[in-house]
């Protein structure tokens, strides 16, 4: 399910990031730098390499709770940056979701925030440091799945397609949303 050519590409964004984060000291000190950000802080320092349509880079959050709504409020402030006010709603919903579930089960320190626009489309992609591909569970109503498990639900229900690529480290979850372009 290789999509855009990411299959082959590391989301390693090379020396002083946060990505897979080597043991060496230099590795520990981005990270704990990244992990003393305050959420406005992080939103100021990542928004840039999300803001540009072209660029290839993700912007790196620390697995944590508190990224679900960082990551919705950058999700936001990119599409009314772009112009695409219709898919304001349902593209935080669906990056909270993703971004919920990296948090949730997989064990790495970060993960990945990636937005991406092509004639047609939006693609909001979430990697992380697992290579445990996401399965879509329908929870029976009253059952305990009832609080939880939803989210790859609504992931499929709303989003136009989504599915994960594995990554050389890790995977990355994505949607995609349709663009509809005025005439």
């Amino acid at each position: 399910m290789a999509g855009w050519g990411e299959a082959d590409r590391s989301s390693h964004l090379g020396p002083g990031t946060a990505a897979d984060v080597p043991s060496g000291g230099a590795g520990r000190s981005a990270l704990a730098a990244l992990e003393r950000l305050s959420t406005r802080e992080l939103e100021r320092e990542v928004r840039p390499r999300l803001i540009d349509p072209a660029a290839q880079e993700e912007a790196r959050l620390p697995s944590r709770r508190s990224s679900a709504p960082v990551a919705r409020r950058l999700v936001l402030s990119v599409l009314q940056e772009w112009g695409l006010h219709p898919l304001l709603e349902v593209g935080e919903l669906l990056t909270a979701e993703l971004v919920a579930n990296a948090v949730r089960h997989t064990g790495g320190r970060t993960i990945g925030l990636k937005l991406s626009r092509r004639p047609g489309w939006l693609r909001v992609e979430v990697r992380d440091s697992s290579r445990a591909l996401p399965c879509l569970i329908v929870a029976a109503p009253g059952s305990s799945g009832a609080v939880c498990g939803h989210g790859l639900l609504l992931v499929d229900t709303l989003a136009d397609r989504w599915g994960a690529d594995l990554l050389p480290r890790g995977k990355g979850v994505w949607f995609e949303l349709k663009i509809r372009e005025r005439s």
